[in-house]
C-alpha cells in the first residue's frame, strides 16, 4: 500500500470508527481500472466476479461478506472503499443476468464477451483453459467511501 492509499485508508478508518490496523485488500478492476472505478463511485457498478481458480493459484482467501476493499484507479491512486455484501460461487454459465447487469458494464452479452475474453487470457497465462462450467466468484458490494469525499 503506497503512502497516498495508506492515508486514504486511515482517513476512512477515522471517519467511520474502523480499527486502522484492520487488514484491507487493495486492488483495481481489470483492464479498465479508471472506467470501472468511476462506475463504482457513481453507484452503477455494485458487483464483480473473478475466476475461482485464481484464489487457489495466489493462495488467497476467498472474499466474504463484510470485507472492506480499497479500489484503485489505473494510476494506483485510491478511488473508493467498498464493503462486500454477498459472495456466491457458481459456474460461469449460471451467472444470473441481474448479477451481470450489476457489474455496470452493459447488457448481458457485452458482460459475457468481455469476461470470457479476460478470463481466457488469465487462464491461458496459467496453463489452463476457459470453460462455461468453470467456477467464478461473484461478489456484490456497496461503496462506503469515495476519494471525492476525502
Amino acid at each position: 500500500m503506497n503512502q497516498q492509499t495508506e492515508k486514504f485508508w486511515n482517513d476512512y478508518c477515522e471517519k467511520h470508527e474502523v480499527e486502522p490496523g484492520q487488514a484491507v485488500d487493495v486492488f483495481s478492476f481489470g483492464e479498465s481500472a479508471d472506467e470501472l472505478a468511476d462506475l463504482v463511485k457513481q453507484g452503477k457498478k455494485t458487483a464483480t466476479c473473478s475466476v475461482y481458480a485464481e484464489y487457489e493459484w495466489e493462495r488467497e482467501p476467498l472474499p466474504k461478506k463484510g470485507d472492506l476493499r480499497i479500489v484503485l484507479d489505473a494510476q494506483g491512486d485510491p478511488a473508493a472503499v467498498i464493503r462486500i455484501t454477498e459472495v456466491a460461487i457458481t459456474p460461469m454459465k449460471e451467472v444470473p443476468e441481474a448479477f451481470a447487469l450489476a457489474e455496470g458494464e452493459g447488457d448481458y452479452n457485452t458482460w459475457w464477451n468481455a469476461h470470457e475474453t479476460f478470463f481466457r487470457q488469465l487462464l491461458e497465462s496459467h496453463g489452463s483453459g476457459f470453460s462455461e462450467n468453470m467456477l467464478v466468484v461473484c461478489e456484490r458490494f456497496e461503496m462506503v467511501h469515495s476519494a471525492d469525499e476525502s
